[in-house]
């Protein structure tokens, strides 16, 4: 790889100002899990890489769950730092956030969640062979076309409309916290800012964007949960249950009264350049009773718009399955499918 600086700021306010003002010649490092593949595959060439695992700061570092009554509303925090393997293992989160603690303890193995961090999973580079080549010169990187339009893309997006290029956005704690209502807190040199996840991530185009909205001179602080009282649940399709990422998720989230679903969200993760809201679905569920059947018919309005590539038209049953047991999940039914 290239030869780089390596700084070690213990303050954030020392970490922003070693960023600069465009893409690709300053990185930050967390868990490293990202970044030193993207160095190591000669696709990030910084010329500092700036690490944040010596700020102490408790917004970035720590997991903060308020002590509410049963039934009261608040907010989780969570920092950017935190690790995936402690988001996964928190016993006040598993209560809360079944949805998020479950995703995070199906990324990757155990090496990985013990690594890897909230910010990280949340602003890493997409998985796309072509874009991770460093022979291949795709529209990411400055490129004319997205060679997987035509070439090899079974692994990519099936909501491709208005899409030039169709990687699937790579977190799987996305779709969780979109679906939850999380807002990211976002500081730079000229104070912070906070921004719901439903518009953080973008689907890019060029090699100034990222697969988010932040500055290139911007670090995700924590991430915010409102405490709903939703029901909320996520479920994966993957090839093996080891280290692998999804082939399509789905996260669910609704407030259950009377037995009727209301403020229902669906969100759908690996199958389009951003985490997709399947509104369609949405709509079907509201006020309704969740029933096997009702599942499946979101299942199939999950799956409205879908554009299927060459390869990967499998993903759209994929969507129907996924859609269909996480609603079953969090509605507290009794997963029939792996008795």
């Amino acid at each position: 790889m290239k030869n780089f600086t390596y700084y070690r700021p213990t303050s954030l306010e020392a970490a922003l100002a070693l960023l600069d003002n465009r893409w690709g010649t300053a990185e930050l490092l967390a868990g490293g899990t990202d970044l030193l593949d993207l160095q190591k595959e000669y696709i990030a060439h910084p010329e500092k890489v700036v690490s944040l695992n010596f700020i102490q700061e408790p917004a970035l570092t720590q997991i903060d769950v308020p002590n509410l009554p049963a039934g009261s509303k608040g907010v989780v925090s969570i920092g950017a730092a935190v690790k995936l393997a402690d988001i996964a293992d928190h016993p006040e989160l598993k209560k809360l956030f079944p949805s998020l603690t479950d995703a995070a303890g199906q990324i990757g193995g155990p090496q990985i969640r013990n690594m890897g961090t909230l910010g990280g999973n949340l602003c890493q580079r997409n998985r796309c062979w072509y874009f991770r080549d460093e022979h291949v010169q795709c529209l990411l990187k400055g490129g004319r076309k997205c060679y997987a339009t035509d070439g090899e893309n079974r692994y990519h997006a099936i909501f491709t409309k208005g899409h030039p290029c169709v990687i699937v956005h790579p977190s799987t704690l996305a779709p969780a916290l979109i679906a939850l209502g999380a807002s990211a807190e976002i500081a730079g040199l000229q104070g912070k800012r906070t921004i719901p996840l439903a518009q953080f991530f973008q689907a890019p185009t060029k090699p100034d964007q990222r697969e988010h909205v932040l500055a290139p001179n911007e670090v995700v602080v924590r991430v915010l949960i409102p405490v709903e009282g939703l029901r909320n649940a996520s479920y994966e399709v993957r090839h093996k249950q080891s280290y692998d990422w999804p082939l399509v998720q789905a996260a669910v989230a609704f407030r259950l009264s009377g037995g009727k679903a209301t403020d229902v969200r669906i969100v759908l993760g690996h199958v389009a350049p951003t985490p997709y809201v399947a509104s369609a679905a949405q709509k079907l569920v509201e006020g309704q009773t969740i029933t096997p059947e009702l599942a499946a018919r979101a299942g199939e309005a999950a799956t409205t718009g879908a554009s299927p590539l060459s390869q990967n038209a499998y993903k759209v049953h994929l969507v129907k399955v996924a859609v269909k047991r996480a609603l079953l999940l969090a509605s507290g039914a009794t997963p029939d499918w792996v008795l």
